[in-house]
This record gives structure tokens, C-alpha cells and sequence, in this order.
């Protein structure tokens, strides 16, 4: 009984052995046909490559064909010198003071100012020259140590980089000019050409100034402002557009864009363009020219309405002597172009300009021999 037992487990044992073998074997032959159908898949292959690139450009001509079909080129817009890479330890001190005082020009000049109090309206430079002035399309200063000295229409005089600072002074910030021997103007000085160091004399770089911005067939319209205002602007600069102050009242969060304590009726941004170029490709906050929230119509609209609100006058009956160098969109008369203040205020400007670009050609034409 005991042999039959041990006979037929060995049997069992033998045939357990003789399957696993199969099957081992059965596993291989599969194996060996896929790779047999994976190398005669990658030789086919390879005929058709070798076949197809008979036909193909050259490595210069498909070159040629990148080139032709991309779609648009990336544009080199200008950035700011890093301070950090200056060596001279007293030179870069007196930067980072500049760059201090352009960001936080209220600590040292607003109402309780550290250098002289109430000697602005407590705005900063950078309410206006965006991020200290380095961002692109943000009125940086890229260009300033380039271009002047230069001659101004405005005041009809060539003028040093100093006069320019001071203007901003007694413009937008409303305020007293600083005396250019003082520290404070030497740093902003310093911190200004220190930006426009690599950009060659005469030179604008791409990004400086504002983003061009077309105008409208129609005159802006201060209505249709105030629903701009209303709906994308007054929860920073408030209902009154008098800004949001810190708790300690030193400085604006938000600055002011009318009233007692904004810019003047002298400054950059009271002209039209200038306003609607600055909040098209930088506001609300956070915007730039490549991604922006407001469409054209409102970027013009939202400038006339608040530039149609009260704010503090600036004496600029010396502003402009040659009265045909004045703005299409200067807003106070006389006037060259035959075209009245309100059109001049509101549009619609191209009728203008082209009038304005008429009356200089026909000013620097030669006189002929008759």
C-alpha cells in the first residue's frame, strides 16, 4: 500500500515537472517572436526614414523655414541694473538712499517728513515711476541719463536732470524743489543714472515711458469714466479719490487722485494721454502692458474723469512759450491749431494731431525761390 502511495506521488511529481517545462518553454517561444516583430518593426522603420529624408531640406533650409513661419519674435525690453553688483560701498549707499527716497519719498518729504516736513503732498516718486521706476511700461527711468541734458517745449529751455527732478517736485508731488546740492537730490540723481548706465547716450530702451495707446474715433467721455471708477478704482483710491492713508498717517497705501493732496494741474498725468497710457498697461495693481484689464475705451474714459475733478493749480503761464509746441492734449489755451480748450481736453485727438503735424511740417519747409 505504502509503495503504491510513494509510486503515485512520484508520478504526480513527474508530471508536475513535465507541464512547468512546457510551459517555460511555450513563454520563451513568445518571447523570441516579440522580439523578432519588435526588429522587424524598427528595420521597416528605418527604410522609410532613410527613403523620407531624400526629400527633406537641408539643415540650412529648414533653418530658413523656422525662421519664416515663427510667429513673433520675443522682444528685449529693458531691466534694471542689479545695485547689489556695485563695488564702491559709498557709491552704493548713496543709490540705495536715491532708490529709497523715489519709493518712499513721504517718509522724508510728506506731512511729517524726516528731512523737511509738508514739503510735498505726501505722495511718493514711485506712485508715478512704478516700482522705484524699473517697471517696463511703468514710466521707468530707463532713459533719463540717456536723453538730457535736452531741450523742453515745455519750458522752452534746454534742461539738466536736476530741473526734471524738481519738476516732478513741484508738479505731481506738489510741492517745493529741492536744493540740488543736498544729499537727497544727489542720491535720487545718482540712483537715476545708475539705471540708465548701460543704455547708450541718445538712446530710448524698448519698455521706457508709457505703451502707445490708440486713440478713440469720439471725444472721452467723463460719464462713462465714472463707471470705470466706480466698478475697478475706488476700492483703492476711495469714493472721494482721496487714497487710503497708513494707520500712522505718514504715507499713502494708495495715493490720491484728486483733491488737496494729488498732483496738480501742471503734471505729466493731468494730460489725457499720459493718463489713460499709465492705467491701461499698469492698473488695477498688479497689471502689466502684456496682461491687462482695461479695454482702451476705458483706460480713455476713467482719464477723463478723473482728470475732471478738482485738484491743486500750479502757475504755468511760462509753460509752453511756443504755443504751436503745445500738446494735443494740452488743456489750456491760446492755442495754434485753431481747435478750442474742451476739444483739446476731451477729443477726439486725432483731428488734432494731425493738424499739430500739418502746421510743424509746413514750419520747417524751406522757402522756395520764386
Amino acid at each position: 500500500m505504502n509503495d503504491q502511495l510513494k509510486n503515485n506521488t512520484n508520478s504526480d511529481d513527474l508530471n508536475k515537472s513535465a507541464f512547468k517545462l512546457i510551459y517555460q518553454l511555450l513563454l520563451l517561444n513568445v518571447l523570441l517572436i516579440l522580439i523578432i516583430i519588435v526588429f522587424a518593426i524598427y528595420f521597416l522603420l528605418a527604410n522609410n526614414s532613410n527613403t523620407n529624408t531624400e526629400n527633406l531640406p537641408s539643415v540650412e533650409s529648414a533653418v530658413v523655414l523656422n525662421n519664416t513661419t515663427e510667429s513673433k519674435p520675443v522682444e528685449n525690453f529693458w531691466t534694471a541694473p542689479s545695485i547689489e553688483e556695485i563695488k564702491d560701498t559709498e557709491q552704493k549707499k548713496l543709490i540705495e538712499y536715491g532708490k529709497e527716497i523715489i519709493a518712499h519719498t513721504s517718509v522724508y518729504f510728506g506731512a511729517k517728513g524726516t528731512v523737511n516736513a509738508n514739503a510735498t503732498n505726501g505722495m511718493n516718486c514711485q506712485n508715478c515711476h512704478l516700482d522705484a521706476g524699473t517697471k517696463v511700461f511703468g514710466n521707468n527711468y530707463s532713459a533719463v541719463a540717456s536723453t538730457y541734458p535736452k531741450f523742453r517745449a515745455r519750458s522752452g529751455s534746454t534742461e539738466n536732470i536736476y530741473k526734471r527732478v524738481n519738476d516732478c517736485f513741484e508738479r505731481s508731488l506738489n510741492g517745493k524743489a529741492l536744493d540740488t546740492s543736498a544729499k537727497e537730490m544727489q542720491a535720487i540723481v545718482a540712483y537715476i543714472n545708475f539705471l540708465g548706465k548701460d543704455v547708450a547716450k541718445g538712446e530710448k530702451p524698448k519698455g521706457v515711458g508709457f505703451k502707445d495707446l490708440a486713440f478713440l474715433d469720439r471725444a472721452i467721455d467723463p460719464t462713462k469714466g465714472k463707471v470705470v471708477y466706480d466698478q475697478k478704482c475706488v476700492s483703492c483710491h476711495q469714493t472721494t479719490g482721496e487714497g487710503l492713508l497708513t494707520e500712522d498717517k505718514t504715507a499713502f497705501v494708495y495715493p490720491p487722485l484728486w483733491g488737496k493732496n494729488s498732483y496738480n494741474d501742471g503734471a505729466g498725468l493731468y494730460r489725457m494721454s499720459n493718463f489713460a497710457k499709465y492705467v491701461k498697461y499698469n492698473m488695477p495693481l498688479g497689471v502689466n502692458h502684456e496682461n491687462t484689464q482695461l479695454s482702451d475705451e476705458e483706460a480713455w474714459d476713467v482719464a477723463a474723469f478723473v482728470n475732471s475733478q478738482s485738484r491743486p493749480k500750479k502757475n504755468i503761464k511760462k509753460d509752453w512759450p511756443n504755443i504751436a509746441e503745445k500738446p494735443f492734449d494740452h488743456p489750456f489755451g491760446p492755442y495754434a491749431d485753431g481747435f478750442t480748450e474742451k476739444e483739446h481736453k476731451y477729443g477726439p485727438y486725432k483731428p488734432i494731431k494731425t493738424k499739430l503735424e500739418q502746421l510743424k511740417k509746413s514750419s520747417t519747409q524751406t522757402p522756395k525761390n520764386t
